[in-house]
């Protein structure tokens, strides 16, 4: 139902914005513009919340990890795939988007965002930039990536202490972290106000070019997820586990159905679990093990979704992205898809980072949150197959019973 509010408030605030941008009646004028306090506010709230939300998560998944020297073979090969695969599939959606918007409109960057939009660094002084020297500094000023970088070597650290000094800290993150969710609650409890406010005085300076330009970014998340699915999952499992792409679409559609549906593949973890082991051949040690943690940790699905919303809110407020900013918005990308919450459109709220990296408004947002049911069921989607493909192929590397 929240997701169905959230878009009746963009489509609202579209409608507004549409009217007066067409007839250019006062009354719909004062109203898409005086919406836009509103929409700041509901921005501010995301800010607040999503940069100590991401830290306490990003702790507890790498704390949880335990001695990185201690993880075993099947803990190491996992971790590899998930991080190795997440890259082509942020380059993938990038690139997707990159040729999609070829075919929408030019938009004309609203002047309220041209402040926003920060000198980029150079790549040294990127990779400089990432280890804080006063991590206390960097979240004064608002400089994320160096925290987050800074989080996760904290975790990493914390992984090699004694059990219960190291529960004992997760556990305090973990507490952090479940009352900052119940906060994200509340504020997107306003989102359909939010997104109405943030909507309408956008459409009402950019017109019908900014619907048509949604909807290509739908179809070409769509696009990129295909050609994931195409290029690296489907052959990974077929070359390496030996399992043919219907057959491994076929053994997964249980689980994937569930997925969509909720737009959740933790929903569907034991069903997914069953067909793994029944369907694809997955030893039931390896995947009542891999199928619950690749549930937490691997979203190749998202972070190709996450790459594409870079590029298109870029070309929306019109940010140039060079080399130094795709690398920081490859490696942003990344760190924030390591990230999981179990609130709605999660992909969406948690890359603040990433945009805040590579110099585009964080205000962009709210105007995809409006439309993110359809992405964020088909994310999913290939967020189950990539999970189910890691067990597989964990599987078959680390067994030496022959099975095919």
């Amino acid at each position: 139902m929240l997701h169905l509010a959230i878009a009746a408030g963009l489509v609202l605030g579209l409608a507004v914005g549409l009217g007066a941008s067409a007839t250019g009646n006062a009354w719909l004028l004062a109203l898409a513009e005086g919406s836009a306090p509103i929409g700041a506010i509901f921005m501010n709230a995301i800010r607040m919340v999503i940069i100590p939300l991401i830290i306490t998560i990003i702790f507890t998944s790498i704390a949880k990890l335990g001695d990185p020297r201690k993880l075993g073979r099947i803990g190491g090969l996992t971790i590899a795939y998930y991080w190795i695969t997440l890259i082509p599939a942020i380059a993938i959606g990038m690139a997707t988007m990159k040729f999609g918007l070829r075919f929408a409109s030019e938009i004309d960057m609203p002047e309220t965002a041209a402040a926003d939009v920060p000198e980029l660094q150079s790549i040294v002084d990127f990779i400089v930039s990432l280890v804080p020297a006063n991590p206390f500094a960097a979240a004064s000023n608002g400089s994320l990536l160096p925290l987050i970088v800074f989080t996760a070597l904290v975790a990493a650290a914390t992984g090699t202490l004694a059990v219960e000094r190291r529960e004992r800290m997760i556990n305090i993150a973990e507490d952090a972290s479940a009352a900052l969710i119940k906060l994200v609650w509340w504020i997107l409890y306003t989102a359909p106000i939010g997104v109405f406010g943030l909507a309408a005085p956008v459409t009402a300076r950019l017109g019908w070019d900014l619907v048509q330009s949604l909807g290509i970014f739908i179809v070409f998340v769509f696009v990129g997820l295909v050609i994931f699915l195409a290029v690296v999952t489907l052959p990974l499992v077929y070359f390496v586990a030996g399992v043919g792409p219907l057959k491994y679409l076929r053994g997964t559609f249980g689980g994937v159905s569930i997925a969509v549906s909720t737009t959740s593949t933790a929903a569907a973890i034991p069903v997914t679990r069953e067909e793994a082991i029944e369907n694809i051949g997955v030893s039931p040690t390896i995947a009542n093990l891999l199928v619950p943690l690749g549930a937490s940790m691997h979203r190749p699905g998202s972070a190709l979704f996450q790459g594409a919303a870079i590029v298109f809110l870029a070309y929306l407020y019109g940010v140039p992205i060079p080399m130094t900013a795709i690398a920081a918005a490859l490696l942003a990308t990344f760190l924030v898809s390591l990230t999981v919450a179990p609130v709605p459109s999660s992909g969406v709220v948690t890359m603040a980072p990433a945009l805040d990296a590579v110099g585009v408004p964080v205000a962009g947002l709210a105007i995809i949150l409006g439309i993110d049911r359809i992405p964020d069921m088909m994310r999913s989607a290939v967020n189950l197959l990539g999970q189910v493909s890691a067990a597989a192929l964990v599987d078959r590397w680390t067994t030496t019973d022959g099975r095919e």
